[in-house]
């Protein structure tokens, strides 16, 4: 869950450890989605800043979905990627693209006095304490002057289809928390340090404080561990 790349759905969960309940593998992957936020994750500098849409009809929703900014139809996602490398990133669910939303998403996550690099969406104007840089898309591709959000909400959309078969606006918050533990952590060699990330800033216990099984214990598990193999 940690560890793979492009992580694991309930279903093969509920294979991979031989549960007899979907329900079960499924709770467990969304407590393990939840423990991948680090509340105290050090603020982004130096970001773009933008939102996309997540296509997802409801049966209350017309079959063809309005276009535009219009949320019918849609999930509603803002971005946030560091400008450099894009080595970072912040998602959040929100229901418009109102000031409201969007600056206190924006403020909640970046460090004061950081450069934000929009584009010209008057949404993003006055935002205290930062230093907004505005940027005329025009009739030139948005990627060219966002490479690194479109890149960020791409890649989000291809894992959602590939891992989940498509997402659903109820957790779907806690799915964009995974794919950021994802995101954040890709450029590191040790896979290693993922389990360690989530053990470290979820577990109720200190590292010198975790209860240790009696090793006759442990052996003995283990011997019963074989025999049913």
């Amino acid at each position: 869950m940690a560890t793979h790349s492009n992580g694991i759905s309930a279903l093969q969960t509920q294979g991979q450890l031989g549960l007899g309940s979907y329900r079960t593998a499924w709770m467990l992957c969304a407590k393990l989605c939840r423990a991948m936020v680090n509340p105290e994750r050090e603020p982004l500098c130096g970001v773009e800043a933008d939102e996309t849409i997540i296509p997802f009809r409801t049966k209350n929703d017309p079959v063809v979905a309005r276009a535009g900014r219009s949320g019918v139809g849609k999930m509603l996602v803002a971005v946030l990627s560091k400008s450099m490398a894009g080595s970072r990133g912040a998602l959040k669910l929100i229901e418009g693209f109102g000031k409201e939303e969007i600056h206190a998403f924006v403020l909640g996550a970046v460090a004061p006095q950081t450069k934000l690099v929009t584009d010209d969406w008057p949404t993003y104007q006055g935002i205290p304490g930062v230093r907004h840089n505005a940027i005329t898309v025009g009739p030139m591709a948005a990627p060219i002057v966002l490479p690194w959000t479109h890149r960020l909400f791409s890649n989000l959309k291809r894992w959602g289809l590939g891992v989940y078969h498509g997402l659903r606006r109820v957790n779907l918050q806690h799915y964009l928390d995974e794919f950021v533990f994802r995101f954040n952590l890709q450029s590191t060699p040790d896979t290693g340090r993922c389990v360690r990330y989530v053990a470290r800033h979820r577990c109720p216990y200190g590292p010198s404080s975790l209860p240790r099984a009696d090793p006759q214990t442990r052996l003995t598990k283990l011997a019963r561990a074989n025999r049913s193999i």
